[in-house]
């Protein structure tokens, strides 16, 4: 055998390029005992380099090529097509055409055969390209063959595969493409299967998709098929399609589309025992390749034959677990109001720093709550909790309880033992909720954090080398039990219960829905609505010198500090944002993960911010808007307390709704100050470890401080102890994160890899509202302004943020708006918070806003209902 020509039975795995994705497979699968794959052979991506290496002209279209963008869609339409042309017209090299008909000869030269296209940057375990370059079936004639084998190369530069390596970063010269020739079967039947469920995910669930004639009907999408669901060699559902086409065979070549029989439409196309055998096969070959799989099969004379085997590339890893239980995960960046994937360092900051049971998968981190499920008492808690924060979240877990086979009650001692974990939070409720009127519960918590990150700064600049971490951990160690200790938790529970309380009483005793987001406005002590406020301000100082104005709008460089002190008024100006980065400094979209630049190291983030307030707002808007929202809260309590007194029981009622908003309006604050503690630390954290990695780079141990975020906090200890680092490991890393960001993460997943998904259960909304969760009372209308990146935020005052999420970060954005909605969030995360605090309508945890609205379109806000309408 020549290096231009392989039969399938030769090639494995390791050739993948020189047979490209499709040809190793197959090889792979010839080689499973009890699968059967057509015969054939693979022209190797050695014959397409020659070729296109003696072509001038191909080259010098590539070379035009690889400078356009994706959105270039009629250059890269104009110059495909070109390119198609010249590789068509070229003329097989003599000694090519000769392995191919020798070997075409062995087989039956007069046989029909199928010419696939095998890129090498397809059917990968990180992308597949499926459908990306061209396959001809029933082509007969060894110069057809020839023909059709140009026609593959030059499918390469299609439109379509084209913008999908652009998209996907593959550079086209180094996509080279084989071409698999096999002999046709011509089935009766023929079909797709996926051995984990595409709808759930479910990997212990294999779905099959069958229609009759070729597959190519189905994978074209041209006819409906059956769908076959089986779990462990039982069938768990059938839908029976009416199939009214099919794609045959022609007897000279080529393929026509057939009406199928009226008496065959509603025919279930696959037996109840060809179904369960060909489970079996998909399992077989899962386990060959090691993960779940996407075949390619068709049925002919009552023997399966496997066409195509590729990995499914879309399916959300599942977390790693050390047994065969069944386990139930729940997304900790959907209640941190952080979807995006995290790096390696970021995740294990985080399991250090939080509590409960994390694991991780796609770059995110999970929560085990099988076990919390499993007792009573702490399924309650865990419920109410995830009400709060995601409802979304707890409609899911009510799915899998009802479910009910496979949560398995807890032993008795267990159940005592979560039973009192569960008293002592509510217990530290119960006690704030009787005598926690008092405001100096949370500036005393305030000011007991803040002496802690004080001695922190002054501690950690005397350590170094393996101190350096011996000192975080312990650090980490004392701020968890201050962080958890129950007067903490006790108050934001508190607040919490609070505010469901006034909401339940006032619409039971007076009608109104959701006075608490009213009588939240402009409390005290929250951390993070100052912080959006104090922006304002900055933009005060900054507001009278129109040249400090006109540099910050061209500048883009994060040192602009430095030059601002040339203009008049830049002296000022710095010392404004320095201060304000002094106190806020640390914080940053995604902080949640260590790993993200902060606003100290990336200051030119605000400088948007800043331009925006400067242009829609007057002087003093700070101070004017805590006021409103102070005066509009007061008098939202004024008179809720004159109305229940009128009630009977009015003036038990009145003085037991006046305890419970003095309760929300003195404490309420502090639900947003544990994070900004959190990321406090973090950034102390990480400029010590960075000072660190600047060691390992002069020692030659790193190439860059940055890389250190490719390693766990217990890995980069080690490699300060021993001044080794594994870059194979790192560079790996690296390219799972590129592929852990294209991926969604769930709110909540099971160690089967099922993706139970939560749903709203509302009636009597407006037809085609997009539906959410209110959390922020109020309707609104306005311009919908769709932002996904801080830095791309130009808002005018009265706009609409609709994004993914916000964290504390986007709180700046949160003055210049008249109402939000986001994909992600509960009553009781961060942008929730702030909405109310700000009197902002929003409904959050729209499942695909940012799609569904179109950016510049008018919107209705219903932050009371919890709806979005489209006008």
């Amino acid at each position: 055998m020549s290096s231009y020509v392989f039969n399938i039975q030769d090639i494995d795995k390791t050739k993948i390029m020189i047979t490209g994705g499709k040809g190793a497979n197959l090889g792979e699968l010839s080689k499973i005992e009890g699968i059967r794959v057509p015969e054939g052979f693979c022209i190797s991506t050695e014959a397409y380099k020659r070729v296109i290496a003696e072509n001038p002209k191909i080259n010098k279209l590539l070379d035009f090529l690889t400078i356009l963008r994706a959105e270039e869609r009629d250059k890269i339409g104009e110059l495909c097509s070109e390119l198609r042309k010249e590789i068509e017209i070229i003329v097989i090299p003599q000694d090519i055409i000769e392995d191919i008909i020798r070997v075409l000869s062995e087989l039956g030269e007069n046989n029909a055969y199928a010419v696939r296209s095998s890129a090498t940057a397809e059917d990968l375990p990180t992308v597949s390209f499926a459908g990306q370059q061209d396959t001809y079936l029933n082509i007969i004639g060894k110069e057809s063959i020839l023909k059709h084998i140009s026609k593959c190369w030059a499918s390469l530069f299609t439109e379509r595969a084209v913008t999908y390596r652009l998209q996907n970063g593959f550079d086209h010269r180094k996509v080279n493409l084989a071409v698999v020739v096999q002999k046709m079967v011509i089935p009766q039947v023929a079909g797709i299967m996926f051995t984990a469920d595409p709808v759930s995910s479910n990997r212990k669930v294999l779905s099959i998709d069958a229609g009759f004639g070729l597959g190519e009907a189905l994978v074209s999408g041209l006819v409906n098929a059956d769908n076959y669901k089986v779990r462990k060699g039982k069938i768990i559902s059938k839908k029976i399609a009416t199939k009214q086409l099919a794609i045959y065979a022609q007897k000279d070549g080529g393929t026509k589309k057939q009406k199928i029989e009226l008496d065959m439409q509603n025919k279930q196309v696959l037996t109840d025992e060809q179904i369960v055998q060909l489970e079996h096969i998909g399992r077989k070959i899962e386990e060959h390749f090691g993960n779940p799989q996407d075949v390619e099969w068709c049925l002919a004379d009552e023997t399966f034959y496997i066409l195509q085997s590729r990995p499914i590339t879309t399916l959300f890893p599942i977390p790693e677990a050390n047994d065969h239980e069944y386990h139930v995960y729940i997304s900790v960046g959907h209640q941190q109001m952080m979807t995006d994937a995290m790096k390696p360092l970021g995740l294990s900051f985080w399991k250090l720093t939080s509590a409960g049971n994390m694991f991780t998968a796609g770059g995110r981190p999970f929560v085990e709550v099988a076990q919390m499920l499993a007792s009573p008492d702490m399924r309650e808690i865990l419920l109410n909790n995830m009400g709060q924060h995601d409802p979304l979240i707890k409609d899911a877990l009510m799915t899998i309880i009802e479910q009910g086979d496979f949560i398995k009650p807890l032993p008795e001692d267990k159940k005592e033992l979560s039973t009192e974990k569960g008293k002592i939070v509510l217990s530290s409720a119960d006690i704030l909720a009787q005598g926690g009127n008092n405001p100096a519960i949370v500036s005393n918590l305030i000011e007991r954090s803040q002496t802690s990150i004080e001695t922190l700064k002054q501690k950690i600049q005397s350590k170094s080398g393996v101190d350096l971490f011996d000192f975080i951990l312990e650090d980490i160690s004392l701020f968890k039990q201050s962080l958890f200790n129950p007067q903490s938790m006790g108050v934001i529970m508190a607040v919490a219960n609070a505010s469901t309380w006034l909401n339940e009483k006032i619409l039971e005793w007076l009608g109104e829905k959701n006075v608490a987001d009213i009588l939240s406005q402009s409390v005290q002590n929250n951390i993070t609505s100052e912080m959006g406020l104090a922006l304002l301000d900055v933009a005060d100082v900054i507001r009278p010198y129109p040249e400090v104005i006109e540099y910050l709008k061209n500048t883009e460089d994060n040192n602009f500090l430095d030059e601002l002190i040339k203009f008049e008024g830049g002296q000022e100006s710095k010392a404004a944002i320095m201060s304000y980065l002094n106190k806020y400094g640390m914080r940053c979209s995604g902080e949640i993960d260590i790993t993200k630049p902060r606003w100290s190291e990336m200051p030119v983030t605000l400088v948007p911010l800043i331009l925006n307030n400067i242009k829609n707002f007057e002087p003093n808007a700070a101070k004017k808007k805590f006021e409103q929202g102070l005066k509009e809260a007061l008098q939202k309590e004024q008179k809720l307390l004159e109305r229940l007194k009128l009630l009977p029981d009015g003036k038990q009622k009145a003085e037991e709704t006046k305890r419970m908003i003095d309760l929300l309006r003195n404490l309420a604050g502090y639900r947003e100050y544990p994070k900004y503690s959190i990321v406090s630390r973090y950034f102390i954290y990480k400029q010590a470890l960075l000072k660190e990695a600047e060691q390992l780079v002069k020692a030659n141990v790193i190439n860059d401080k940055e890389d250190i975020y490719y390693l766990t906090f217990e890995e980069l200890h080690e490699v300060v102890r021993g001044s080794e680092v594994d870059y194979k490991l790192i560079n790996k890393r690296k390219e799972e994160l590129k592929l852990y960001k294209k991926l969604t993460p769930p709110r909540v997943l099971t160690s089967d890899g099922e993706i139970v998904v939560g749903k709203y259960k509302r009636e009597n909304l407006p037809n085609d509202a997009v539906v959410g969760l209110p959390v922020s009372g109020g309707v609104v209308e306005g311009r919908a302004r769709v932002i996904l990146d801080m830095k791309n935020a130009d808002l005018e005052e009265g706009d609409i943020l609709v994004t993914a999420f916000t964290d504390p970060s986007w709180t700046p954005l949160f003055v210049s708006i008249k109402g939000l909605v986001t994909e992600v969030g509960g009553m009781m995360t961060h942008g929730a918070v702030i909405a109310r605090e700000y009197g902002l309508p929003a409904v959050i945890g729209v499942e695909n806003a940012t799609q569904l609205i179109k950016d510049g379109e008018r919107i209705r806000v219903n932050g009371t209902e919890g709806y979005v309408e489209i006008l």
